[in-house]
């Protein structure tokens, strides 16, 4: 597996490459933003770990090119105290954020989280609840025959809602499904995650259903009830 990092501040990367080198990964660096996009892009890399503050070009501008062209999972680093920023990482499409500074072990422990459910995914018969179809092989998704743009864990949260279709999935199942870890009350990303794929799925009728302190539903039928 493949990982870059792209971060200016060359003591850490150098540990991460270090640590993450020790773990069985191959590691790529780069201290620029401009660099850092043109690998990410054209480097094949299985996963990127982005920092926000970087020379050239900042992380949320590197993210926002590299959503719009490749599906690669995203880990955004972020100053600590910063709710802002990680707000903005997610909603732009990161897949996971840690605050620095951060215990190196449980960023090795997020960074193989996100890798091990790409290295699980099996192909499957492509499926279909209340219009939307999706393809575990392909991951493709299609909202009434039409596509649909979405990252890796999108699909990821998508597809564990659509084969529990009508059952209320917790939040704390997410978080363990997608990210190896129990969810916290302030830990935003499933539930902007959920938020993406509203804005991208639902016409003028609900798919999936927020059950307050609880989690999600996805809705086999519209008559099931309205998201809240």
């Amino acid at each position: 597996m493949r990982i870059l990092i792209v971060d200016d501040d060359d003591e850490l990367s150098s540990l991460l490459t270090e640590l993450l080198t020790r773990e069985g990964f191959r590691v790529d660096t780069q201290n620029d933003g401009r660099r850092g996009l043109a690998a990410a892009l054209n480097g094949g890399y299985d996963l990127m770990v982005l920092d926000v503050m970087l020379p050239g070009l900042d992380g949320f501008e590197i993210l926002k090119r590299v959503r719009r062209e490749a599906r690669l999972p995203i880990l955004m680093l972020t100053a600590r105290g910063e709710d802002e920023d990680r707000i903005v990482g997610l909603d732009l499409g990161a897949d996971d954020y840690m605050s620095k500074p951060f215990n190196t072990r449980e960023l090795v422990a997020r960074i193989r989280a996100i890798l091990r459910r790409l290295e699980n995914r099996t192909a499957g018969d492509r499926f279909e609840v209340n219009g939307i179809s999706i393809d575990p092989g392909s991951r493709e998704v299609l909202r009434q025959g039409k596509p649909v743009e979405v990252t890796t864990f999108e699909f990821d949260i998508l597809e564990t809602l659509m084969r529990s279709a009508g059952r209320v999935v917790s939040r704390d199942e997410l978080m363990e499904e997608l990210y190896g870890r129990k969810a916290t009350p302030f830990d935003r990303s499933v539930d902007m995650h959920i938020s993406h794929l509203r804005k991208k799925l639902e016409g003028d009728n609900p798919l999936i259903k927020t059950v307050r302190g609880v989690g999600y539903q996805f809705v086999r039928s519209f008559d099931e009830g309205s998201a809240t």
